[in-house]
């Protein structure tokens, strides 16, 4: 297990350099010009050409390259072009909001999924089955910013039952947790759509088992065979698209962040792409991709404890 874990954190290492690298490269194809954004459009070629040599965009792109990496590994993100605010301040700030929403979409997605899942396996082919399949189509294929609009339209403008905008006090937990209501509503749905038919699949395989039909055989309660036995031996998938729904979470995240006015780092990466401020778009991806990185290197170890018969070499 620990070469394992030492294979798979060196790999992490180039995977995060890997990302960063492309972020800087495709940073730098982009039109427009950070020192203009800042200056105005009425600045002069002598106060660009200096404000360039302030940001150290005059410099070669290898040199650029090379100064973004040691600072990345001195855990230095700079400061933002645009607040001129320290970049690890900023994102300090707004994580808290993008972790709140992130976990409570987690919680919804799971919980709902898995038990749909188990219900549409256990009531094969009937009504119930029926139904939570169509539902699970309708969630996968519906944008998150779509029925995060129809939460707001439904629950904010007309029944007036929470607010359609903010993140609320981070130090109230009341007012945070009524402000995320509605945003991990619409985020975890989706992903709770896609682990229920992960689940169903899962579980009808297991539950095809000679050991299951034994068990029941025997006389022990379904509810027992179910949960302790069949669940256990089906969650290696259920844990694995749970893993993989934190990308799209994150993702997810963006677009639900911006249509409820939420700080979190999906608003603050956009506010820094369309100003071009390359220091807070590397920062914020830097952190986004270490985060999917952790939780896949998490879900992998899980499986061991999960599944005593799986060992890592």
């Amino acid at each position: 297990m620990g070469k394992y874990i030492t294979r798979r954190i060196i790999l992490a290492v180039f995977t995060l350099v890997g990302v960063i690298t492309c972020v800087f490269l495709l940073l730098r194809t982009l039109p427009g010009d950070p020192a203009q954004l800042i200056l105005g459009e009425f600045a002069t070629p002598e106060t660009l050409a200096g404000m360039r040599k302030t940001l150290g965009l005059d410099k070669p792109l290898y040199t650029q390259f090379a100064i973004f990496l040691r600072d990345k590994v001195l855990l230095n993100f700079g400061r933002s072009i645009v607040t001129r605010q320290p970049v690890i301040n900023e994102i300090a700030w707004v994580l808290p909001f993008t972790v709140h929403l992130a976990l409570a979409a987690s919680l919804i997605s799971s919980f709902l999924g898995i038990l749909t899942g188990i219900l549409s396996a256990k009531m094969r082919d009937t009504v119930v089955d029926h139904i939570s399949r169509l539902l699970s189509l309708i969630g996968i294929s519906m944008p998150e910013f779509w029925f995060g609009i129809l939460l707001v339209q439904a629950f904010a403008i007309r029944v007036n039952l929470f607010p359609a905008i903010g993140g609320g006090n981070i130090n109230d937990i009341g007012d945070l947790l009524y402000h995320l209501v509605l945003p991990a509503l619409a985020l975890g749905m989706a992903m709770a759509a896609l682990t229920a038919r992960m689940t169903r699949s899962s579980m009808l395989e297991v539950l095809g088992q000679d050991y299951i039909r034994t068990a029941l055989a025997k006389g022990l309660p379904e509810s027992v065979t179910i949960w302790r036995h069949a669940l256990r031996n089906a969650l290696i998938p259920i844990i694995t698209i749970i893993g993989l729904n934190t990308g799209r979470l994150l993702g997810g995240a963006v677009i639900i962040e911006i249509v409820y006015a939420r700080p979190g780092l999906g608003k603050l990466l956009v506010d820094a792409i369309f100003s071009r401020d390359y220091p807070m778009v590397e920062g914020v991806i830097t952190v986004i991709a270490t985060v999917f990185i952790l939780v896949n290197l998490i879900v992998d170890l899980t499986y061991a404890f999960i599944d005593p018969r799986i060992r890592y070499e």
